[in-house]
């Protein structure tokens, strides 16, 4: 069953859009035109994860961080790779090198969600 659109989600949706990088909530909220409560940013967040729209990666700080998934099929979501989050200006940005791990025999992987943190060239 399709979602309903709302402005909040449309407006969420709009302002990960508009994102470099990865966004945590609070992020989202200050970026946000129009005044949306948190528990409704929390949900549309966790519904476009459920949807396959955002991937979502937490933080070694515990924080929840979302960006757009690109070139993700339905069934395929592909978000093995590390993030960084830069630890001066809180940018948190998709690292494009492929990484494999080598599990024990016997082991299937079906998620992996992996952060660095430093200083980005930027900050550095």
């Amino acid at each position: 069953m399709p979602r309903r659109k709302t402005q909040s989600s449309t407006e969420i949706l709009s302002t990960l859009k508009a994102a470099d990088s990865a966004m945590s909530h609070q992020m989202i909220e200050e970026a946000l035109s129009i005044d949306v409560d948190r528990a409704t940013i929390y949900r549309v967040l966790n519904r476009f994860y459920e949807d396959g729209l955002v991937h979502r990666v937490i933080g070694e700080n515990g924080k929840q961080y979302f960006a757009l998934c690109e070139n993700c099929e339905v069934n395929d979501h592909s978000h093995d790779h590390f993030h960084f989050r830069c630890k001066n200006c809180g940018k948190v940005e998709c690292l494009t090198r492929e990484i494999q791990i080598k599990l024990p025999e016997g082991y299937r992987a079906e998620n992996f969600n992996g952060m660095v943190s430093g200083y980005c060239s930027g900050c550095a």
